[in-house]
């Protein structure tokens, strides 16, 4: 399929949304990624209007010959407006509302103000979007799986480029600013997110530990979470290493973690709720005595956003579906011990799921040998 063709679906996938709903006459959009993901329109500034026959983006002056190039590069049907303030939209928007009674609007993503201004404006009544809608961007589809796969494969070969400096005493920073500069020479936008490099018995204790010039050294754990982006879509990978020969505390922790993390990917699948993938990851760790040191969720869905639904954790409700991708990362951490953490990206399919990264799961990097 064409990404013409995966443009088209989605938009497909909107539309029968809006024709179950005979009292609602369209759906407008101000949340930018869903503006992204049907029209691959990547501005700062604009509503999209999407009804049964037509559909409108109405933009300011900057982004006005942009969002044109981009919706023809993937033969979206839409016609660009330019509106040079808020009002203008909005009086934009009423032109073309005129023989609408009900329109759904992103309630979670706009301001009350905004909302107020909305309602003085529009000739409708403004209906907040069921939570379906939210939902159809949560499936991806072969174009998004293709994107993230190949933002796996470039934050896979950056760690694997980035591996042998452990060995010399960097900083964090050092290591996180090889990475971040590796992914955008194989091609990345950029990082994902802020690469997390944490070492020793503090650091690593700290599962979002922003990077310092603390060295990398013998004895330390090792916690690098890294993921590159490809045109807006993300990936997610975490490895743990121990500098030097293991202890007998660290070869048990880093043991009950990768068999934790093991057997969170073997249980996803179709049809299986998220609870019980978080479950089957902490009853491994809390059979190894080390429950209290895992102190986050499971994982989360990745996507046009580094973390959104699905959520894997104890209080989810949610239940795996093909299309899903996400990250499945137990970890444990301590003070004074430092922690640990494995995570992988995987993407359910029809019967199963499959793991987009490939980066060996091996937890000891040893010292150089002393030279004479």
């Amino acid at each position: 399929m064409s990404v013409e063709q995966w443009h088209d679906q989605r938009l497909v996938r909107v539309r029968e949304l809006l024709g179950q709903q005979s009292s609602v006459q369209g759906i407008l959009l101000s949340d930018l990624n869903d503006v992204r993901w049907i029209t691959s329109f990547t501005g700062s500034s604009g509503w999209l209007l999407i009804t049964a026959a037509d559909m409108w983006l109405f933009t300011d002056g900057r982004y006005t010959e942009q969002a044109a190039a981009q919706i023809n590069a993937v033969g979206v049907a839409a016609q660009v407006i330019e509106c040079r303030t808020q009002q203008s939209v909005f009086e934009a928007l009423a032109h073309r509302l005129s023989k609408c009674s009900h329109i759904w609007f992103q309630s979670a993503h706009v301001t009350f103000d905004v909302f107020q201004a909305l309602k003085t404006s529009l000739p409708v009544d403004l209906v907040p979007a069921p939570s379906a809608l939210g939902a159809i961007r949560r499936i991806k589809d072969a174009g998004e799986i293709l994107l993230m796969s190949e933002a796996c494969s470039i934050a896979d070969q950056a760690l694997a480029e980035v591996l042998p400096m452990l060995l010399s005493e960097p900083s964090e920073k050092n290591v996180r600013d090889q990475l971040d500069y590796l992914m955008r020479q194989l091609g990345a936008d950029g990082p994902s997110y802020d690469t997390i490099v944490a070492t020793g018995p503090i650091n690593a204790a700290r599962p979002h530990h922003s990077p310092t010039n603390t060295r990398i050294e013998e004895g330390h754990t090792l916690i690098i979470d890294v993921g590159a982006l490809v045109n807006g879509y993300h990936s997610d990978m975490t490895r743990s290493f121990v500098i030097g020969e293991m202890n007998g505390e660290q070869v048990h922790a880093y043991e009950a973690v990768r068999e934790a993390q093991a057997a969170g990917v073997a249980l996803a699948g179709p049809g299986v709720a998220t609870r019980d993938v978080d479950a089957v990851c902490r009853k491994v760790l809390h059979e190894a005595g080390l429950a209290e040191m895992f102190n986050h969720g499971t994982g989360h869905g990745v996507g046009l956003l580094i973390h959104e639904d699905p959520y894997l954790n104890s209080s989810s409700t949610a239940i795996l579906q093909p299309g899903d991708v996400v990250t499945i990362e137990p970890g444990v951490y301590r003070g004074g011990f430092g922690g640990l953490r494995v995570e992988d990206l995987i993407v359910i399919t029809e019967f199963s799921n499959r793991t987009l990264n490939t980066s060996p799961k091996e937890p000891t990097c040893l010292p150089s040998p002393l030279t004479n």
